[in-house]
């Protein structure tokens, strides 16, 4: 889990950044992953003409700064309050986001997309059941890490048109390389895009020794890569 201190990458620029939002409480922080994923919306070309999903849209931060580079935009989270947010922030920046609550890609059953970008929670946590309250629900995802990512893999196929494109940012602990060989298995092009490295958070540094024991953290440094997955449908 991001360091919520820990100030973005010099690469971030002013117009790569999202913009500020609102949250209710347990709704996730736009942080570092947050900016990482943004920045590579904006390099891969979402814009004007763009019909654009944003899977666990949370705030909605990524949904508003891919309206702001003229993307048609769908925002999607399973919990009431990431989308009271989202609806709140949309309001308050005057764009036409539609903010759905649902699970994932059930939300929108049949539509296909341009692009889909998701910031799912992928922090590996003890036990097999999500959490459905608090914090938490934004970041834990199983023992592996996987429980959402999985699910974005195996269904990003059907959502996106032909050469539609899928963007994702996860954890180096919730083993990027089997997203990218489930995303090939699945009939995408994809490879890791960027990569940024920053010291453990609250919820991650909790959890190192946890971590260790199940041979996800290998060594002592209380760092985490985190890195952006990028998916072609050819």
């Amino acid at each position: 889990m991001p360091d919520p201190a820990v100030t973005a990458p010099a690469a971030f620029g002013a117009a790569s950044r999202p913009g500020r939002v609102v949250r209710f409480p347990g709704v996730y922080r736009p942080q570092t992953d947050t900016l990482l994923l943004a920045l590579a919306m904006r390099r891969e070309g979402i814009g004007p003409g763009t019909d654009l999903l944003d899977l666990c849209t949370g705030s909605g931060a990524l949904a508003l700064h891919a309206a702001r580079l003229g993307a048609r935009v769908t925002a999607v989270d399973i919990s009431r309050r990431a989308v009271a947010s989202a609806r709140l922030n949309t309001a308050l920046a005057r764009l036409p986001v539609t903010v759905r609550r649902g699970d994932l890609l059930r939300a929108l059953p049949g539509r296909t997309f341009d692009a889909v970008v998701s910031n799912p929670p992928y922090v590996p946590a003890p036990g097999l059941a999500l959490p459905r309250h608090g914090p938490g629900r934004s970041w834990d995802a199983g023992p592996d890490g996987r429980v959402i990512l999985d699910r974005i893999c195996d269904d990003a196929f059907a959502a996106l048109r032909p050469g539609g494109l899928l963007l994702l940012v996860q954890s180096g602990l919730s083993r990027p390389e089997e997203t990218v060989g489930r995303l090939a298995a699945a009939g995408l092009d994809a490879c890791v895009t960027d990569r940024v490295t920053i010291p453990f958070g609250p919820v991650t540094r909790r959890r190192a020794a946890w971590l260790r024991e199940r041979g996800l953290l290998r060594d002592r440094f209380e760092r985490e890569e985190l890195v952006v997955i990028r998916g072609r449908k050819i």
